[in-house]
């Protein structure tokens, strides 16, 4: 993407529509961000072949779909003189707060995301998952209600843990993985106006380290993680590490905002909100162990703790750091913070 000009003036311009919804002191202002970054993202998503062209017009057309609706629920509101805040209980309020969910792509706005993921390459994706949620999330915190929030949390939650059960593509598995994160993203938003903010900034660092690796060795699909190319230990351990983080195992730094949102809810006395999102968080877990013990316990020939990897060194250095963090963070904080 990096190598196009064209590409690169995009991304800059899909950047500044998301700021200028952040910064906006208005909903028209925030909606014309939005308008931006849509417009912005779809010449990024398309790469010359049938699957992305796909994939772009499906989104395209979800997102219009959106943006129509909350113009629509934003000047309904300023017509009739509505407050828009939080636990606000007009419908104008309901309507903004679901067309900025299907933004996103929450349960049960959910029935884009899969399938627009699957027609992507994995940048585009890791933006998809990140950089395009952060506009949409920033809204849903000024008009949250918090009846409607906690079903969509519920929902987002079952959706993405049951979702990824039955998947072999490794885009729709990150998909439906993001889906439940974007339900413990909005069950932070409920315990804490800036937790959102921290659990997001968590996720993105581990999508990252995976997604770099899924993307240097072109992997699509859970039978490539058994391919012969796929020899080198410390690059298998490394990606497995990242999974099982991204999965939320309590010794990686992924559990860290998990652990925070948990700690949060039931200082809210949210018991039964907690017990749910954990069970069905177990369930997500499964799909990433299961990965695992396929990759580590099949018998197939591979090289011992050598280093072959068609990485070169910069990379293979980066995939190093980003593991080493996503494992030992969580330790190295805990010991800080009993120490001092």
């Amino acid at each position: 993407m990096f190598n196009n000009p064209a590409k690169i003036m995009f991304f800059f311009v899909l950047m500044t529509g998301t700021l200028i919804t952040v910064s906006s002191n208005s909903w028209l202002g925030a909606w014309m961000g939005l308008e931006i970054n849509l417009l912005s993202f779809i010449p990024l998503m398309n790469n010359n072949n049938l699957t992305s062209t796909e994939a772009s017009l499906k989104y395209f057309l979800t997102q219009a779909m959106a943006s129509a609706a909350l113009l629509f629920a934003i000047t309904l509101t300023l017509l009739n003189n509505y407050p828009i805040t939080q636990n606000s209980t007009s419908y104008s309020s309901l309507m903004i707060t679901s067309s900025l969910l299907l933004k996103m792509g929450a349960a049960p706005f959910h029935f884009w995301f899969p399938n627009v993921m699957e027609g992507l390459s994995w940048m585009n994706a890791l933006t998809l998952m990140t950089w395009q949620k952060i506009a949409p999330l920033m809204l849903v915190s000024y008009t949250a209600q918090n009846n409607f929030i906690f079903m969509t949390i519920i929902a987002s939650t079952i959706t993405g843990s049951l979702g990824g059960l039955n998947q072999t593509s490794l885009r729709k598995l990150m998909a439906f993985s993001s889906i439940n994160h974007l339900g413990w993203m909005l069950a932070a938003m409920q315990a804490n106006e800036a937790m959102w903010c921290v659990y997001f900034s968590f996720y993105t660092f581990l999508s990252f380290s995976l997604i770099f690796l899924f993307n240097n060795f072109k992997m699509f699909h859970i039978n490539q993680l058994f391919n012969s190319f796929f020899n080198s230990k410390p690059i298998k351990f490394a990606l497995f590490l990242n999974l099982l983080s991204l999965g939320g195992l309590p010794p990686f730094i992924g559990f860290l905002p998990k652990w925070l949102v948990i700690q949060l809810l039931v200082f809210k006395n949210q018991y039964a909100l907690v017990t749910i999102m954990t069970i069905l968080t177990l369930i997500t877990l499964f799909f990433y162990l299961r990965l695992c013990f396929a990759a580590f316990m099949l018998n197939y020939h591979e090289n011992n703790w050598t280093v072959n990897s068609t990485m070169n060194d910069i990379s293979f250095k980066l995939m190093l750091i980003l593991s080493f963090i996503s494992t030992f963070s969580l330790i190295l904080i805990s010991m800080i913070y009993f120490f001092l």
